[in-house]
């Protein structure tokens, strides 16, 4: 019983730990990228993707290896309450996945994020 109790507050201390990351992440960096792999080393299709987009317009960005720790990898999951990897924050704000950055940014509408949020980007 009490070994259980203990193994729960663990659970919940890193729990702690993995949100304060996750907002530390999105607050300090202008451009975030929760992904599987690395923007140099990708290790998934829809990941690259979308750091192929974000290089493509010279986007300055964070890229979060959520493969790194499996907890990282379930909680962006939740905080964002998004089911899928990758997951593109802009200024604090949760943009989406790949399906969704491929679209905005095939139809312009990513390039009018950017420059709203007074962001530089290749026009």
């Amino acid at each position: 019983m009490n070994y259980m109790r203990y193994q729960l507050k663990q659970k919940e201390k890193m729990e702690q730990k993995t949100k304060e990351f996750i907002d530390t992440e999105i607050n300090n960096n202008e451009v975030c990228l929760f992904m599987k792999g690395t923007a140099d080393a990708p290790q998934c299709g829809f990941s690259m993707a979308v750091s192929n987009i974000l290089k493509i317009l010279e986007v300055k960005f964070k890229d979060i290896n959520v493969l790194e720790k499996n907890e990282l990898r379930q909680a962006i999951k939740e905080y964002s309450d998004w089911p899928t990897i990758p997951q593109l924050y802009i200024k604090k704000e949760f943009i989406g996945g790949c399906d969704i950055v491929k679209e905005i940014y095939e139809n312009g509408e990513l390039k009018k994020i950017l420059k709203e949020k007074n962001l530089s980007f290749k026009s």
